[in-house]
């Protein structure tokens, strides 16, 4: 079981950004482009983990190479896998494995709800907008925060 999972984005020029994933031992490094609402779809995958979907997924567009997150759960256990496609339509087995990991659904949460955070603090709402292209995703983020809170965990039980 990964104990400490973190997720750093970080904008790199207009409309690129990099993210890397790592836990002890293991490190992924992706690169996304604004073309499609990469942010976006994967906090939105995540929030729908916290919500009990069993397997989602999100997709980086990296022009002309596709990195696709694919998520599954089962109780409160998730493992990850992070693929590296040499096109965004391609099925998973076209794929190379870049990362994966197994950690439960509330430490995924929290590591993305810290990436982002992270991102906020470090380039400002307007800052992201104008090295990213496109809006932060607060919406988003905000939504993943507040299933994570609300969700019946076995300690406030």
């Amino acid at each position: 079981m990964t104990a400490d999972l973190r997720i750093t984005w970080t904008l790199d020029g207009h409309g690129w950004a990099d993210c890397v994933v790592e836990a002890p031992q293991t490190r992924g490094e992706l690169t996304a482009s604004y073309i499609t609402g990469t942010p976006e779809d994967l906090l939105t995958a995540v929030a729908r983990l916290v919500a009990g979907e069993t397997e989602t997924r999100a997709q980086f567009e990296s022009e002309p190479t596709a990195y696709r997150w694919v998520f599954y759960r089962e109780d409160d256990d998730v493992w990850i896998r992070v693929l590296e496609l040499p096109n965004g339509s391609d099925h998973d087995n076209r794929g190379t494995e870049v990362w994966s990991g197994q950690t439960d659904v509330d430490r995924l949460a929290r590591a993305m709800i810290r990436s982002f955070d992270e991102v906020a603090r470090t380039y400002g709402e307007s800052g992201y907008r104008g090295k990213w292209g496109e809006h932060f995703p607060r919406a988003e983020l905000k939504a993943l925060s507040r299933l994570w809170h609300s969700r019946e965990r076995p300690e406030d039980v």
